[in-house]
């Protein structure tokens, strides 16, 4: 405050300058201007008090530098607490992130379990725990530092919360890593029980083709030979015709050929117990057409030179030669012998040039037959393992002194003695009549080896 100035005091010029420094005071007061001597304690209002002749009585100069640093000092605070906030907030992210690198290395430390890392983890964790306990503490009690070292506090959070992330980014990296890794020993390990797989199931395919008539007819000379050998050979047969009936069928299929029509132009006029057996249609035809000649010897034709008695010997070597080499490479080593000329001359009569196009779209593997080569399909080696069964049979047949085959007929009354029926419906019917027949029969001496039949739910009344 100003002292009090007496009116005796004053001249009328110092009257005069103090209302002008009045007026000077009030504008700077009204357009926030500090004095010039920079005091911060005056009013935003001065009061001038003149008497009746015009002169300044008890002036009391407040300056208004006072308010205006209340404000400035007002609004320093507001900021620096909000300064403060922000770095309490960027705290507690970092914080919140160094949990969770902390948990993402607590759980890469289970597994593979590495003390060392869950003891170090688990530190982590307890610290920032603690330190988000003081933070909340600290804010409930609003002790937080509102100074300017808050900005720096800020930034230091942020780097801290960064690097957390980054962290937690290299632990899920090496967590991918080992998931990684994992994976490839499980391919290896998989590929090596595939390998095993495959080892085994070659192995068993050996033994299965060692099996019955090879297993057995290792060591098997012509004078010990007797029907049960016949029969064994005959079992393969049988088994192997009906896997290469399967392979017609389901390449018929996928060529969505009409099953039920060349089943039914196979085999006329028969009625099925079942939808399933018109396969034994398809059974019927491959037999009648690899069975074709099969009493004469190498299925040569009835009108050639037969006087001449079957070289007993010769047809049970060729038996032992051909029965432990796979069919591909005896064509391959032999490819103007018997049994090759047998393998083409009934491939072409078995699959017609139309059913060879309907099915595979096209001749290629006829056309390699009629050029003197062998195809290399899955498909024709199917036939030719069905080949190599029945030129064994074949063979074994006539290393014996006296065998015959015969086929039953169909509208023939059903015997047991001569027919296996391949449905056991039959016996529903009381006079059950052949409808057709699919594997013949054999006589060896005296044995007699049944032929199977089909017996049709109404076979005898169509026969009528």
């Amino acid at each position: 405050m100003m002292d009090s100035v007496k009116p005796s005091a004053v001249t009328p010029a110092k009257s005069k300058l103090a209302r002008t420094f009045a007026k000077v005071l009030h504008l700077r007061s009204a357009t926030g201007v500090a004095p010039v001597d920079g005091n911060h304690k005056v009013k935003p209002r001065q009061k001038v008090k003149e008497d009746r002749h015009g002169h300044v009585g008890n002036v009391k100069v407040m300056t208004a530098s006072h308010s205006l640093s209340q404000s400035f000092e007002k609004g320093e605070e507001v900021e620096n607490n909000k300064v403060a906030l922000e770095a309490l907030l960027a705290t507690l992210f970092a914080s919140v992130s160094s949990i969770k690198a902390a948990y993402a290395q607590l759980q890469h430390a289970q597994s593979p379990y590495d003390p060392y890392g869950i003891r170090s983890a688990d530190q982590l964790v307890v610290s920032e725990l603690k330190s988000l306990s003081e933070l909340k503490h600290g804010y409930l009690k609003k002790q937080f530092d509102p100074s300017p070292s808050a900005e720096t506090a800020i930034v230091m959070a942020e780097i801290q919360e960064l690097k957390s992330v980054l962290k937690t980014y290299e632990i899920m990296g090496k967590k991918l890593e080992s998931q990684v890794r994992l994976k490839d020993s499980e391919i290896i390990f998989l590929r090596e029980k595939l390998e095993e797989a495959i080892n085994q199931n070659r192995l068993l395919e050996k033994r299965l083709n060692q099996s019955g008539q090879l297993s057995v007819l290792d060591n098997l000379h012509k004078s010990g030979l007797n029907p049960s050998h016949f029969m064994t050979v005959l079992r393969h047969t049988v088994k192997s015709i009906r896997i290469f009936v399967r392979l017609i069928l389901d390449e018929m299929k996928a060529a969505k050929m009409d099953i039920d029509g060349i089943a039914n132009a196979m085999e006329p006029c028969v009625v099925y117990w079942k939808d399933d057996h018109k396969c034994f249609a398809f059974e019927s035809y491959v037999c009648k057409v690899m069975f074709s000649h099969f009493g004469y010897p190498n299925f040569s034709e009835p009108d050639d030179d037969h006087d001449e008695k079957p070289d007993r010997d010769l047809f049970f070597r060729q038996f032992m030669e051909l029965k432990s080499v796979k069919p591909k490479e005896f064509l391959t080593l032999k490819p103007n012998s018997e049994f090759a000329k047998f393998c083409r001359n009934r491939y072409l009569k078995l699959i017609t040039s139309k059913m060879e196009s309907l099915i595979f779209g096209n001749l290629r593997q006829r056309n390699l037959l009629n050029a003197g080569e062998f195809p290399s399909t899955q498909f024709f080696a199917s036939f030719t393992e069905m080949a190599k069964r029945i030129w064994l049979l074949h063979c074994l047949g006539f290393s014996f002194e006296h065998v015959s085959i015969f086929r039953v007929d169909k509208g023939s009354r059903y015997s047991e003695v001569y027919m296996e029926c391949l449905a056991d419906e039959v016996f529903l019917s009381s006079e059950p009549e052949v409808a057709f027949s699919t594997i013949p029969g054999f006589q060896i001496d005296r044995t007699i080896i049944q032929g199977q039949v089909y017996i049709s739910p109404i076979a005898n009344q169509d026969g009528k």
